[in-house]
């Protein structure tokens, strides 16, 4: 996200992204089996080229995109909350909310939320898509770790506080 939190540009870019050859996607990656991501982020994806992941189940929250359109990944319409809650009662790896605001904030309302990682990139944007859109509940966290890269950026990791 920018340091003023916003996680894309007003018109979804995000060209300001800062690409740090010292971040380790592949250690990211391997701790996850399970991908959560909302419309817009995977329609950047798609253009992109990158509409699967090898080796991890991709969930899209969508109550426009198709399920036959994208047979590689599940279109969920509705009831993100429910899909979570089954997911995370399966064994295997951790699952990675990538993108959606609306959808991080729909799950941390439902207390579905255990850890928050935030990658701060260098950049002012001023405006666009914020990282916890609407009117969201207080979510109290606790800084479990950090690391600062010498592009600036800066990662944060926090857990959620159950109250």
């Amino acid at each position: 996200m920018s340091l003023d939190g916003f996680i894309a540009g007003i018109h979804g870019e995000h060209d300001w992204i800062v690409v740090d050859p010292e971040i380790d996607f592949a250690e990211i990656f391997a701790q996850f089996d399970t991908l959560l991501v909302g419309r817009r982020t995977f329609e950047a994806m798609v253009a992109a080229g990158r509409a699967s992941v090898p080796g991890v189940k991709m969930f899209v929250f969508s109550r426009t995109l198709q399920q036959e359109d994208f047979p590689d990944v599940h279109i969920v319409a509705d009831k993100p909350g429910e899909l979570v809650t089954a997911l995370k009662k399966d064994a295997g790896k951790d699952i990675w909310l990538f993108g959606g605001g609306s959808l991080f904030r729909n799950l941390a309302e439902l207390a579905l939320v255990d850890t928050v990682e935030v990658a701060v990139e260098p950049v002012l944007l001023g405006q666009g898509i914020p990282l916890l859109p609407g009117s969201a509940n207080r979510i109290s966290l606790s800084l479990t770790g950090h690391r600062v890269y010498r592009s600036g950026i800066v990662s944060l990791e926090y857990r959620v506080e159950r109250n």
